[in-house]
C-alpha cells in the first residue's frame, strides 16, 4: 500500500521531489517504490526528464488509474470497517466549485461539525471542468457543481435552483429597480466570469434573444468581479448570492432577472455505479437535511418568492 501510494503521489504531482515532500520521506524511496513496481510490472510507468519532472507512459497513465481507484476502495473500505460499531467515522474528500463554495459550504460543513463530529472533510476547489475531474481521478467522493456540467458517468442530486441574477454598484440608478433585463444589462458595460462553461452559459443568456453583452472586463474569481461591480467599473452576473451580501449596507445590490430564464440546478454529483461508503452517505444525507429545511434559500435571488429549496427544484432526479 505505501508502495502504491508512493507511487500514485509521484504520477499526480509529476515530481519525484514534490511526492516526497507530500509523503514526508526520502526522494530515493519514492524512486525505489516506482523501479520495484515498473520491474514487477514489466513496463515503464513514467518517462524520467532531468530537470522536468516525471511524465506517466500510455500504459503507466492507466495503471495510475487503476491505483488510484484501488487506494479510494482501500480508504473507503477503512472507513467502514471503523464505522462497524455504529459511529460514523473517516474522511470524505469533496471538489466543490470554487466561485459557489463561500457561498453555501461554511452552512454544510457546521451542520457536519454539528451532527457527524466523527466525519473529517477535505476540500478541493476548482472550476467545473475540474470538479468533474476529481471525481473522475478518484480525488473526491463527491463533487458539489451545476447539473449542466456533468455527462451519463455521474449522477446528480439536487440541492436548489440558481437563477441568474445581476449583481449592480449602488452608485448606479438602475440599482434602485425591482428588477432588469437583458435588454437593459445589454446597454451598460458588464464584468464577465470567465470561467470554463461559464463564460459561454452568460454569453447566451444574451444571444437567445438577439442581444450581446458589452464586456468590458473579464476575471475568473468571482471576488474580483464583485470588487469591480463595487467600484462602479461594470455589472456582473451570477447565479448565487455572494456570502458577504448585507442588503442596504453593500456596495452593491443583488437584482433578479426579469425576463424567463431556465435555472441551472446546483448540487451534488457522484459516480455513477459506484458504491459509497457510510461515510459520504451520512455526508450526503445532511446536505438533504439542509435542502429541505430551507437552508440554501437564503442563496437564490429569484423575482419569485422562495418557499423551499425543495419545492424550487423542478429536476427529474
Amino acid at each position: 500500500m505505501k508502495q502504491l501510494r508512493y507511487v500514485e503521489a509521484a504520477g499526480r504531482l509529476g515530481s519525484i521531489a514534490r511526492a516526497a515532500e507530500e509523503m514526508a520521506i526520502s526522494q530515493s524511496s519514492i524512486t525505489a517504490a516506482i523501479d520495484a513496481l515498473e520491474h514487477s510490472l514489466d513496463y515503464d510507468l513514467f518517462v524520467r526528464t532531468p530537470a522536468k519532472g516525471i511524465h506517466a507512459t500510455p500504459p503507466g497513465l492507466e495503471a495510475l488509474q487503476m491505483i488510484r481507484g484501488f487506494l479510494n476502495h482501500s480508504r473507503h473500505f477503512e472507513a467502514d470497517l471503523q464505522s462497524v460499531g455504529g459511529d460514523e467515522t473517516g474522511v470524505v474528500r469533496i471538489g466543490c466549485y470554487g466561485t459557489a463554495a463561500p457561498a453555501f459550504l461554511p452552512e454544510i460543513l457546521r451542520a457536519m461539525k454539528d451532527r457527524r463530529p466523527n466525519i473529517t472533510v477535505d476540500v478541493l476547489e476548482g472550476d467545473m471542468s475540474s470538479v468533474v475531474d476529481f471525481l473522475r481521478d478518484g480525488k473526491a467522493d463527491l463533487s458539489f457543481t451545476y447539473e449542466m456540467g456533468l455527462d451519463s458517468g455521474q449522477q446528480f442530486e439536487p440541492l436548489f435552483n440558481a437563477p441568474p441574477y445581476a449583481l449592480i454598484s449602488t452608485d448606479d440608478p438602475m440599482s434602485e429597480l425591482p428588477g432588469v433585463t437583458y435588454a437593459q444589462l445589454s446597454r451598460k458595460t458588464m464584468v464577465m466570469l470567465d470561467l470554463p462553461y461559464a463564460r459561454d452559459y452568460f454569453s447566451t443568456l444574451f444571444s437567445r434573444r438577439g442581444l450581446s453583452p458589452t464586456v468590458g472586463h473579464a476575471t475568473r474569481s468571482a471576488d474580483f468581479a464583485r470588487a469591480l461591480v463595487a467600484g462602479g467599473f461594470g455589472y456582473t452576473i451570477l447565479n448565487i448570492r455572494p456570502p458577504e451580501f448585507d442588503g442596504d449596507k453593500s456596495a452593491y445590490r443583488a437584482l433578479p432577472i426579469l425576463d424567463e430564464t431556465e435555472a441551472p440546478i446546483f448540487g451534488i454529483a457522484t459516480m455513477r455505479q459506484t458504491r459509497q461508503p457510510r461515510t459520504v452517505r451520512a455526508f450526503i444525507r445532511t446536505c438533504i437535511e439542509l435542502r429541505d429545511a430551507g437552508a440554501f434559500d437564503p442563496l437564490i435571488v429569484s423575482a419569485a418568492p422562495v418557499s423551499s429549496a425543495k419545492k424550487n427544484i423542478n429536476s427529474p432526479h
